[in-house]
C-alpha cells in the first residue's frame, strides 16, 4: 500500500470516526434530522469519506475490491448535489449498518498492508 493510499484510509476512519460521534445520543432518524448542526456537520464528513475515496490509487482499489468504492462515492455526490433531496431515514440506515462494517474493513486492510 502506498503512503497516500494509507493517509488516505485514516482519514477516511476519521471521517468515520466524527459520524459517530456527532449521531451518538440520538435514537432515531427524525432526532438526528432536527439538530441540524450535528447532521449537517455529519453529511459533511460523508462528503469527504467520498472525496478520500477518489484519491485513492486504482492498483488500491482493485485489490480491495471486496469495499463498494463506488457505491461510497456516489453517495458522496448525491449529499454534495441533491443535499435538500437526501432522506434522514437512509443516512441513519447507511451510519448504523454501513458505516461500522465499512470502519472493520478498513481496519482490516491497514492492518493487512
Amino acid at each position: 500500500m502506498s503512503k497516500k493510499d494509507k493517509l488516505n484510509l485514516l482519514a477516511l476512519l476519521e471521517a468515520i470516526e466524527k459520524i459517530a460521534k456527532y449521531s451518538a445520543g440520538y435514537k432515531n432518524a427524525d432526532e438526528f434530522y432536527e439538530n441540524g448542526r450535528d447532521f449537517d456537520a455529519s453529511m459533511m464528513n460523508f462528503i469527504i469519506i467520498g472525496e478520500m475515496v477518489a484519491r485513492l490509487s486504482e492498483k488500491f482499489i482493485e485489490e480491495n475490491s471486496q469495499i463498494d468504492w463506488f457505491k461510497i462515492r456516489g453517495f458522496r455526490n448525491i449529499v454534495a448535489h441533491d443535499y435538500f433531496g437526501i432522506d434522514a431515514e437512509e443516512v441513519w440506515q447507511i451510519m448504523k449498518t454501513h458505516l461500522p462494517k465499512l470502519e472493520n474493513d478498513l481496519h482490516t486492510v491497514l492492518k493487512n498492508a
